[in-house]
């Protein structure tokens, strides 16, 4: 393990072989190893063993049987694990915000950002545990009484992407185990080490209360394992975060089986900006969109669609503020922007820009690789004039392109533009015109599960339920009623009378 990495699981304080999902030392002795690299220098962090189909089944059991006992925990005791392990990400925030920075590659601030994020959806889960309701109504029968609850699902599988290594899965977990579930965890092979350090804290805050560790498993591992999680009947939920065409793939295997999936996938994310917006804060909204964890955000800005009386104005300032942009290692604080995770981001990035010359781009800021940059997958913010109906533009490539797109006439037609691709996450409209604002938010408005005015689209807050439609998968994580995908609906009806009337005054007499 490289010493930088070795430090910060020092400073964590836990044994390295305490690995395990069920006796401490069983997680991933006997699949195939995978090598985690450093994006920012592209040396090696470390080894780890993945789990093949026997590790999976110990850690579907451990799960399942741990579920038994953790179900009947009341809601409040289940959330005090739940606070205990955001206590746990407190005291070890600058480490783990170092690991996540090292691994995957985002800018120091952004790596603390995400377990602050982690920090908060603790605190969110843990008043919900005393808040998780039912819904009372009249009964049409005399001296009945008519109720809806919720159970939780049993063990919940969840899929995790590399460019948020801890905080998505942090969403899924601390939601799932306020409401009683048991969790299984498959994350990205590329950012392995994030997810033990997780895994092992959490760990540390079930063994504090006595309560198994099996109650939270995880495996490493390729598509295989979450193609067995997928498949699986005892998973009762397949939580997945990552590209369309994965989740296109965990929805029918899931669906095969009539499972719950709940799908976080691309996001093709624009903000419209129209000839009444404040272009100060279109400008800084619009670059850290583009810009932030190197375009790797399923919130990351893709389009910038711009009234054509402004539209030179804007893409003279965005040229300025990109020139501005410092590039290069994310764990010096003064740098913006860090490198792609991978030589395989690189080449789609550079794919992407050929493919928009040869479809007609206008660079405004040419990109390409960074030649003597510390590894070889930093690379350059690019932005490119093109039409709304260039093929390139339906796509997300999860690398800083933006392309900023002309629309003339009244905001509909702005909306228009921005509705018509296949993603529907993030959206967002600058403008002080209120009428412009509310047509935005209105049915006829932006098609997206995010919708925002005079902030961009990158960016959520913990309290509001994070997810969008159509190629997006139509799923919902993190705050509002989120919690109710992770458990089962259950109506009761209650005859405290002395007679059986039956529903719709039908009368069966014996």
């Amino acid at each position: 393990m490289r010493k930088e990495i070795q430090e910060i699981f020092e400073k964590i304080a836990i044994p390295q072989d305490a690995l395990g999902c069920n006796d401490g030392k069983e997680w991933f002795a006997n699949g195939d190893t995978y090598s985690s690299y450093t994006p920012v220098d592209n040396s090696l962090i470390g080894n780890v063993k993945g789990g093949d189909i026997g590790d999976y089944e110990r850690c579907i059991q451990s799960a399942e049987a741990a579920f038994k006992e953790w179900q009947v925990v009341p809601a409040p005791q289940r959330g005090e694990v739940v606070r205990r392990y955001g206590n746990l990400l407190r005291e070890h925030k600058d480490s783990l915000g170092r690991l996540v920075s090292w691994e995957m590659g985002k800018s120091l601030q952004e790596g603390w950002g995400e377990v602050q994020e982690m920090i908060d959806i603790c605190d969110f889960a843990v008043g919900l545990s005393r808040q998780l309701h039912g819904f009372t109504m009249h009964s049409e029968r005399p001296q009945h009484r008519m109720y809806e609850q919720y159970h939780p699902l049993g063990v919940v599988g969840i899929i995790s992407a590399f460019n948020f290594p801890v905080a998505v899965w942090s969403w899924n977990a601390a939601l799932a185990l306020i409401c009683g579930n048991t969790l299984i965890w498959k994350p990205s092979e590329k950012a392995p080490y994030c997810a033990i350090a997780c895994q092992l804290l959490l760990q540390q805050s079930l063994e504090s209360f006595d309560y198994p560790k099996a109650i939270s498993t995880l495996i490493v591992g390729d598509g295989k394992i979450g193609e067995m999680m997928s498949q699986d009947p005892r998973v009762a939920l397949v939580s997945a975060t990552g590209s369309t065409r994965m989740g296109k793939l965990v929805a029918q295997k899931v669906a095969a089986r009539l499972g719950k999936s709940l799908l976080e996938l691309g996001g093709n994310n624009a903000i419209i900006v129209t000839p009444n917006a404040d272009l100060k804060m279109t400008i800084i909204g619009a670059v850290f969109g583009a810009v932030g964890t190197c375009g790797q955000r399923c919130t990351s800005t893709r389009r910038l669609i711009v009234h054509d009386s402004i539209f030179d104005e804007v893409a003279q300032s965005m040229a300025k503020a990109y020139s501005q942009i410092k590039i290069g290692s994310p764990l010096i604080t003064e740098n913006h922007v860090g490198p792609l995770i991978d030589e395989q981001a690189v080449i789609q990035y550079e794919n992407t820009l050929k493919s928009a010359t040869q479809q007609g781009a206008e660079w405004i800021v040419e990109g390409g690789r960074i030649a003597d940059a510390e590894s070889p997958f930093y690379v350059k913010p690019a932005i490119a004039k093109i039409s709304a109906d260039a093929p390139v533009v339906q796509h997300e490539t999860f690398a800083p392109i933006l392309y900023m797109i002309p629309y003339s006439g009244d905001v509909t037609n702005a909306i228009s533009i921005q509705n018509n691709v296949p993603q529907g996450l993030s959206s967002a409209i600058m403008t002080l015109n209120m009428r412009e604002a509310e047509i935005f938010l209105s049915h006829a408005g932006s098609d997206c599960g995010i919708a925002n005015v005079n902030i961009g689209t990158s960016g959520a807050e913990i309290g509001g339920a994070f997810g969008g439609e159509k190629e997006t998968g139509g799923g919902r994580e993190s705050g509002s009623d989120a919690w109710k995908a992770y458990m089962r609906r259950q109506t009761n009806t209650i005859n405290y009378g002395s007679n059986l009337p039956l529903a719709q005054g039908i009368k069966f007499d014996l």
